[in-house]
């Protein structure tokens, strides 16, 4: 049995979720190219398709939020809104409670379109999971829970107030 050091497991780990991830973008690409929509989703790049998860996820979402959620300066937040909203993918409109903000929401002409690529891509999970068998697919959602709490600690911690200021005062 051979030892791993830590850095090859995250190695391993790092590979297998670009294996995984690599699945995603091509069911997305063969799916909406064989709907004749490759014009308006066929290209869209991982940032992206990350804000369409964060919008379609909320229902909607402001620029800021969107923005934290991609960990990018509201700019490029709104420079990727821009490309996506000339595609029709996702909305803008001023906020009912706050004019001054902007609402980002999928475009009601997209959501059918997006759901049917959601249910695409949980296919392939389904079969993953049946390949897998349900013991080992158990591990993996007991494990992906422990992954879910420590980056969600990782998140707390770097996003907290009063923790920032601290470490501001310190350097």
């Amino acid at each position: 049995m051979s030892v791993k050091t830590s850095v090859d497991m995250a190695r391993f780990i790092f590979t297998t979720g670009k294996l995984i991830q690599d699945q995603v973008f091509k069911a997305h690409a063969v799916h909406f190219v064989s709907k004749g929509k490759a014009e308006s989703y066929g290209e869209l790049s991982m940032p992206q398709m990350h804000a369409i998860m964060i919008v379609r996820t909320r229902g909607q979402v402001s620029m800021r939020e969107l923005a934290e959620g991609l960990g990018v300066s509201a700019p490029s937040a709104s420079v990727m809104v821009d490309r996506l909203v000339e595609r029709g993918v996702l909305s803008r409109r001023p906020s009912r409670s706050d004019r001054r903000k902007v609402v980002i929401r999928i475009a009601e002409t997209a959501l059918d379109d997006i759901v049917s690529c959601e249910n695409k891509v949980l296919g392939i999970f389904v079969d993953l999971v049946e390949k897998i068998g349900p013991e080992t697919a158990q591990q993996w959602c007991d494990v992906l829970k422990q992954v879910a709490r420590a980056l969600e600690g990782a998140c707390e911690k770097n996003t907290n107030p009063a923790r920032k200021g601290a470490t501001d005062a310190n350097q």
